[in-house]
């Protein structure tokens, strides 16, 4: 990483095999895994932990102080996996006191201009598509698609394997193997899709599928609808995966559309 032209503070710990490029700036405090290439003009915070075969594009500010005025300088962490893409001009604050540290899983592609603010927790092998807004404490799952432009309030849950229409305003959790579009953000049918491409068997979507029916098509409302799930539809990790992700959560979780 013999790079004259960027700055690395002596107190960062780089790998050999790291590529950094002119105009860079490391700060101290900073972990950086073996194989990941940094490109120029990236500024990486205090607090940066930026794991392995990561590549991070120009213009990228990595473990920035939170944009949260309770923020009182405490200790924090921004910490992003194994191969990990991080795209030009994208923002990713650290934590606060709350959770300690902002997460990004392994496998993951943060798109251009996207931001992911303080103690947002996101899982392996999502995308997060450009311009792309994440308030504070959101929890992003496993293989979940955010298209572009969308913007997710604060402490919102999206499940694993969830796809989100871009353009879209995510004020409700939106629960796993779903997508979600129109205004309001509402259900418009599972992402048998993505399902498919990662494995899924036909009977499996199929289970997926009459679970949403009864929760969304049926005129049930939410708390009768868990419990005729549970009642009539055998026990599965993913019937059990939904059921959870209802009852935990918060912010309640996104309606049916309704055509209106």
């Amino acid at each position: 990483m013999n790079q004259p032209l960027a700055y690395v503070h002596p107190g960062a710990k780089i790998a050999k095999n790291v590529v950094i490029e002119p105009f860079t700036t490391i700060h101290n405090n900073v972990v950086i895994g073996d194989g990941t290439w940094i490109g120029s003009n990236v500024t990486i915070m205090e607090g940066a932990r930026i794991g392995k075969n990561c590549n991070i594009f120009p213009g990228a500010v990595i473990s920035a102080v939170p944009q949260d005025l309770k923020f009182g300088g405490e200790e924090s962490l921004a910490v992003i996996g194994d191969n990990v893409t991080i795209r030009e001009c994208v923002t990713i604050n650290r934590g606060t006191i709350a959770s300690g540290q902002t997460k990004i899983g392994n496998n993951c592609l943060i798109m251009a201009t996207a931001h992911i603010a303080h103690d947002c927790h996101i899982g392996d092998n999502a995308i997060i598509v450009n311009g792309v807004a994440l308030a504070g404490h959101v929890i992003v799952g496993n293989f979940a698609i955010i298209g572009g432009l969308a913007a997710i309030h604060q402490f919102i849950q999206i499940g694993d394997h969830a796809m989100i229409s871009g353009g879209s305003l995510v004020r409700k959790d939106v629960p796993p193997y779903t997508k979600a579009a129109k205004e309001p953000l509402s259900y418009v049918g599972i992402n048998s899709v993505g399902l498919r491409r990662r494995g899924f068997t036909s009977e499996k979507i199929r289970e997926i599928q009459d679970i949403y029916r009864i929760l969304y098509q049926k005129n049930y409302n939410t708390s009768q609808a868990v419990g005729i799930i549970e009642a009539e539809m055998s026990a599965s990790p993913e019937r059990d995966e939904i059921l959870d992700f209802i009852r935990n959560s918060s912010r309640g979780i996104m309606k049916g559309y309704s055509g209106t």
